[in-house]
Order: structure tokens, then C-alpha cells, then sequence
């Protein structure tokens, strides 16, 4: 089934497509069924995504493809709108085919083997040296296989710098990371400082005081108090492209 809103946008979508011969931006996407935030754009595409309504194409930008609409609408349909402009109803029926799939993953068969590879967000870049400024693209996907993957949610995170490089970890690796809030010491993290950087270090608490470890001895250990380090993540796994 769909809900009221992810019908609207599965609408909005594809008669965007239809004009324009392009998917809307996640701005657009927004302002057509009043949301405030990019996160809640891509849990709705996720969960179109699931059931089969619509597929993002891969490594491409603003990249959608409406697969399907709900039986009897359309995109110019509007037997779905009331007089006012909105959607009167709540749901339709929708396939669920891939409902054991969670909204950040989507396994894909590649063939008839049984292996599979598996779309997850892109975030940017992290740092393993001094942190950035934390950058989140909602747009971006990469695949990997699934053997990478466990339970939960997953993302991947590009490199930038080498002080973590002792664990393994070089400039310019993909970090694939299993979303987590907390962590045990000694665990390679995602860790976001002040609400507004990002790094890769190893995690260590000792009371209320948190430690971000590098892997590099020309990095030194940095030490937080109460209330400024969240932990985004824990590493699950490193893709590496030779040249």
C-alpha cells in the first residue's frame, strides 16, 4: 500500500519526467508535498523504491525512473484530488515483492547465480586526518555486495587523508558503515563533533570523556568532553579501486 503522501509523489515525479524528460531535484520534491526536510524525500523514494514504483539509476544525479503508477492513475490523473488541490486518498495497493528490504538498502540481482549487489547512499567524503565540515548527499548511490553488508542500515563514505592508514584505511578508499549510535572502545567510528564535523578515528570512552583515535603517529589522539562527539556509524568494510 501507499500512503497519501507517497502517492503524491510518485505523481509529482512522473509528471515531471513527462515535461521536463529529467526526475525533479530534491528541492522540488520538497515544496510538492511539503516537506521540510531532504530526509524525508528519500525515505519516501526508498519505500517507491521498494515496492516496485520507481528505480534510481545508479552513480547518476537526480536519476529516477518511474517503473509503474497505481492501478487506474496517472499522472495527469485527478481522480486523486479533492477540489482544494489535495490528495483524498489514504492509500493503494501497491507491490510488496522487496518489503524485507530496508528504506537505505536495496538488493538488486545482478544474475541468476545468487549474487547480488546492493545500492546504498553516497554521503561524501569523510575525513581520516583533520575533520571536514560533515556533507550529506541524498542524491548519490553505490553498489557493493551484499557479503558486506550486514543487518542493519548501511552507507558509504569516501576517504580524505591517511591518519588512519596504520589500520588499513588509505585516501581515497570507500568506507562502507553500518549506522549505529553507540559503540565499544576500540571500534573505528563515524563520529560527528560539534554538529558540524565528521571524522573516521577509533573510538575510546573514559567516563564522559570521549577520545578519537588516529592510526597514524603523526596524528594526535583528540580528546572531547560531555555532549560533543555523536557517533554516526561503525566501520563494516572498505572498497579500494586500483589504478
Amino acid at each position: 500500500m501507499l500512503t497519501k503522501r507517497q502517492l503524491q509523489l510518485l505523481l509529482f515525479i512522473d509528471g515531471h519526467i513527462s515535461k521536463t524528460s529529467t526526475a525533479p531535484s530534491f528541492e522540488e520534491m520538497k515544496m510538492a508535498v511539503g516537506l521540510k526536510s531532504k530526509s524525508g524525500i528519500h525515505r519516501l523514494i526508498s519505500a517507491l523504491e521498494e515496492r516496485g514504483f520507481v528505480r534510481r539509476l545508479p552513480h547518476r544525479a537526480r536519476a529516477l525512473e518511474v517503473l509503474k503508477l497505481p492501478n487506474s492513475q496517472s499522472a495527469t490523473s485527478s481522480s486523486a484530488l479533492s477540489s482544494s488541490g489535495k490528495f483524498n486518498p489514504s492509500v493503494v495497493r501497491g507491490n510488496f515483492g522487496n518489503s524485507g528490504v530496508n528504506q537505505h538498502a536495496k538488493i538488486d540481482n545482478i544474475n541468476n547465480t545468487g549474487n547480488h549487489s546492493v545500492a546504498i547512499p553516497l554521503y561524501g567524503r569523510v575525513a581520516a586526518g583533520m575533520p571536514i565540515e560533515a556533507v550529506r548527499d541524498e542524491t548519490a548511490f553505490i553498489d557493493v555486495p551484499h557479503t558486506m553488508l550486514g543487518k542493519g542500515a548501511h552507507y558509504a563514505l569516501e576517504v580524505d587523508g591517511d591518519s588512519m592508514s596504520e589500520a588499513g584505511i588509505y585516501d581515497g578508499d570507500t568506507a562502507i558503515i553500518e549506522r549505529c549510535e553507540s559503540a565499544e572502545n576500540g571500534i573505528i567510528v563515524v563520529a560527528l563533533i560539534d554538529e558540524s564535523e565528521v571524522t573516521l578515528k577509533r573510538y575510546r570512552r573514559k567516563g564522559e570523556s570521549i577520545a578519537l583515535e588516529p592510526a597514524n603517529q603523526n596524528y594526535e589522539t583528540r580528546i572531547f568532553g560531555p555532549g560533543r562527539v555523536t557517533i554516526q556509524g561503525k566501520l563494516s568494510g572498505l572498497i579500494r579501486r586500483y589504478t
